[in-house]
């Protein structure tokens, strides 16, 4: 899950914060108030539009930036003008020592799910908001619709190629985001180095555009990739495009991909003149624009194989989870924000999830972690679980092929309409016991 101490795009993350919160920790070491022990939650108040589930993605990233959250010469510098020298020095020794509880990566989530909890002093975890909310905002969001997508492509393969749509290292969090969720590979070699998540890729219309002939381009790349790779036939005349292939490659040839146009027709008539040739191995892979609907509209088609750029990485219209970082108790005394629509609830909170006897979750409960715990049923499930101990990882946490695993679980756990892609209530509803 974590990345390798001294691999070489590691870096100080330290400053991936506001200035806001620097200021607030430097009033607080003035007025002595920034040892006063603090709990903090991460959550979201409402699911966005038209979905009605989230999943919990970036916790491993964000063990491996708090690691990272260190203020070296080069950091401080940055703030000499900003902060006095009291909260210079406070930085200069600066490492997290509280304790963190998360809900695994790869769990569902609903509107007040209490995904992750901070304990620390004031100052050691209110400089954290921005960093958390960054990661986790983004890669819950980008989770959260790659799933979508895997729900309804129906056991086929999905790539993961919309590096070139974001920021760079928004691209290799994607990747990893939507491997999470199920795609079983990504274009981005960023990724595979850092996360072992399988790579894939073979040409693009510029290696056809290079030869003077398609046929010309073709064999050129079955020369070097083998029988086995993937053209893309439709850079001119598809169905020329597929007939050349096949003279080049033969009937094993690995798969043809369509990039444009109309993919359900597209697909279709591929497949019957893939067969008519002899081809009736050989994948077809589709890419453009598609979206968990398109993706849902093509299940009849014969489609072996969906590339998936743009609307990945984007969060498929939803390019934020809402995640909010609240202040819920200060020396054991619950606080809340009583702002009129952005309420918070104090206290501690934990939350367990209650499933039948044949595995369908039901619901889930919502509770203060030190008041009275819900009665307990047999199939009941505790979701938060120790993350960091006094600013350590926990030992045992799950790699990431294990929160990929944990996630397929959880979403064959929802009740089938809380699959839908259409407009409704969440998956399962959620009590809170929050007085």
């Amino acid at each position: 899950m974590t990345a390798a101490p001294h691999s070489p795009y590691r870096r100080s993350t330290a400053l991936m914060t506001d200035h806001y919160e620097l200021t607030m920790l430097q009033a607080a070491l003035a007025e002595g108030s920034a040892d006063r022990s603090c709990t903090f939650e991460a959550f979201t108040r409402r699911l966005p539009e038209g979905r009605r589930y989230g999943v919990v993605a970036g916790i491993g990233r964000v063990v491996e930036a708090l690691h990272d959250f260190t203020f070296g010469d080069d950091e401080l510098a940055q703030l000499a003008p900003i902060l006095d020298e009291a909260t210079l020095t406070y930085l200069s020794n600066y490492r997290f020592d509280g304790d963190i509880d998360a809900y695994p990566e790869g769990e569902l989530f609903f509107a007040g799910s209490p995904i992750l909890t901070v304990r620390g002093s004031f100052g050691s975890a209110c400089i954290l908001e921005t960093l958390i909310l960054s990661i986790l905002n983004h890669d819950c969001a980008i989770a959260s619709a790659a799933a979508r997508m895997v729900s309804v492509a129906a056991g086929r393969r999905l790539i993961e190629m919309g590096s070139r749509r974001t920021h760079e290292e928004s691209a290799v969090a994607c990747a990893r985001a939507a491997y999470l969720a199920g795609f079983g590979s990504t274009s981005n070699l960023e990724a595979g180095r850092r996360y072992g998540i399988p790579t894939g890729g073979t040409a693009a219309h510029s290696f056809t555009l290079l030869h003077d002939t398609e046929e010309a381009a073709f064999v050129a790349q079955i020369a070097s990739l083998g029988v086995d790779t993937t053209l893309l036939v439709d850079t001119y005349d598809i169905t020329q495009g597929i007939a050349t292939a096949i003279k080049v490659a033969g009937t094993d040839l690995g798969a043809i991909r369509i990039d444009s146009g109309d993919l359900g027709v597209l697909a279709r008539a591929a497949r019957d003149q893939l067969d008519a040739l002899g081809a009736t191995k050989t994948k077809v892979v589709l890419s453009g624009d598609l979206d968990e609907y398109a993706i849902a509209a093509l299940r009849s088609e014969p489609v072996d194989v969906y590339g998936v750029g743009t609307s990945v990485v984007t969060g498929s219209g939803a390019p934020t989870a809402s995640m909010v970082y609240k202040l819920v108790e200060v020396d054991g005394r619950p606080v809340a924000k009583r702002s009129e629509n952005k309420k918070s609830y104090g206290g501690r909170k934990s939350a367990l999830r209650r499933y039948r006897d044949t595995g369908t979750a039901t619901e889930e409960v919502v509770y203060l972690a030190d008041g009275p715990a819900p009665e307990s049923l047999a199939n009941d499930k505790i979701l938060p679980q120790p993350l960091l101990r006094a600013g350590k990882p926990v030992e045992g946490l799950p790699k990431l092929q294990d929160s990929r695993q944990h996630l397929a679980a959880a979403l064959v756990s929802l009740p089938w309409a809380g699959l839908k892609l259409s407009r409704g209530e969440a998956a399962i509803p959620t009590t809170s016991l929050i007085p």
